[in-house]
């Protein structure tokens, strides 16, 4: 074989996702896009705030070598300033822009982090379900994934089924609070128990333990506290993204923060520059840097989604059918009507409802709905929910 096996089969082995939202597409092409309700991909909704498109018709007035030049590897000094202090202003801390590195997007805040801190042989845990991507970025960094189950009740942490997976191995565990798929925000109180026990394991095993915090969904959340992570465990690295909080997914624009706090912080700092020189990370969007640094404070447009949520979860609620109550993100955690979400997910089909069977996210029984659709989609998808229950009920 003279090409590399794995990439091959990454290749190969297509995003459950993005399959689903493509035959969506071509459904909609078929019969017309108000006949199909597409709950799969987590495509904003929401237009990106007003702040944005000024911003960038400000940068067009720039002359061309600083408006499409390159940037240093890491972002514009004042880009990095300019959000460190954002964070100053929110969470108390004393950031600077040596603490942040820019990238094109969580993905590449992600993968950056593992080739960061990762060594062969060392593992990640990931918190079951989680976005299935975890996976293919540590397994390419040359370490092992290891599934550990959230609670099957509140899909809050399972402290104890995190402790009876850590080992002399460990290297880092990775949170997303708000959750995607779940919908679930992690309390301080469950947060703080994570912390002890990272903290007693890496005095039990001799090791180092990071906390990788995946934070896309921070701004999106209803009425409850997202607690910031490096303020209760210091070893925490967190990958941010404004693909969802400023509605610019295809932009691909975000960073990785070592924080202050950070025992090895400077160690960090050069391990990040270099996963993201090797990876080929280097001088994000030149554009978006500086939307950015205009946008810093923008608020994100919460309420469409809280609207989305309160209309699905008291149609489906009527319906019959059982969800986990979402904290956060635009997620519904939707129980299956039979235990293979798969076999469920074709028959929803058959009434042009596509949500995502849960098997992609490491768990069964379940699917996830994506409520960052039009409302009307919502509204009007809920004859098919009702058809859908219907059939069951009559088998």
């Amino acid at each position: 074989m003279t090409i590399n096996e794995k990439s091959r089969a990454y290749g190969a082995q297509k995003s459950t996702i993005r399959e689903i939202s493509a035959y969506a597409n071509q459904r909609k092409a078929e019969i017309g896009a108000d006949k199909v309700f597409d709950f799969s991909l987590g495509n904003p909704s929401v237009p990106a705030p007003d702040a944005v498109r000024a911003s960038i018709e400000h940068s067009l007035t720039l002359p061309p070598m600083q408006l499409h030049g390159y940037t240093p590897a890491s972002g514009l000094p004042e880009v990095r300033e300019a959000l460190a202090q954002s964070l100053n202003r929110r969470f108390s801390t004393s950031y600077s822009a040596g603490d942040l590195y820019l990238t094109c997007g969580a993905a590449a805040s992600l993968s950056i982090t593992f080739n960061a801190v990762v060594n062969p042989g060392d593992e990640v845990i990931v918190i079951a379900p989680y976005f299935p991507e975890y996976r293919v970025w540590i397994e390419s960094a040359g370490a092992t994934c290891v599934e550990v189950m959230a609670d099957p009740k509140s899909f809050m942490l399972d402290i104890e089924a995190i402790t009876a997976a850590l080992n002399e191995r460990t290297k880092a565990i990775v949170i997303n609070s708000p959750n995607n798929p779940v919908g679930a925000v992690y309390s301080r109180e469950n947060l703080e128990q994570l912390a002890a026990a990272l903290t007693e394991a890496e005095q039990r095993f001799g090791t180092t333990i990071y906390l990788v915090s995946d934070e896309p969904y921070r701004e999106i959340a209803f009425g409850v506290e997202v607690p910031w992570v490096p303020s209760i465990y210091d070893r925490t690295i967190v990958c941010y993204s404004y693909s969802k909080s400023l509605s610019l997914p295809g932009e691909r624009i975000g960073w990785v923060l070592v924080p202050d706090t950070n025992p090895e912080h400077d160690v960090l700092v050069q391990a990040v520059a270099g996963a993201g020189r090797a990876l080929g990370f280097v001088c994000a969007p030149a554009l978006f840097q500086r939307v950015l640094m205009d946008c810093v404070d923008e608020p994100c447009n919460v309420e469409a989604y809280e609207r989305n949520r309160k209309t699905l979860t008291e149609g489906l609620s009527k319906l019959g059918y059982e969800f986990v109550e979402p904290q956060g993100a635009f997620y519904l955690w939707v129980r299956a009507l039979e235990p293979d979400a798969e076999a469920f997910f074709e028959r929803a089909r058959a009434h042009e409802l596509l949500p995502v069977p849960s098997d992609s996210f490491g768990c069964p029984g379940w699917v996830r709905v994506g409520y960052c659709v039009s409302h009307e989609t919502i509204v009007n998808s809920m004859d098919a929910w009702e058809a859908l229950a219907q059939e069951y009920q009559a088998s």
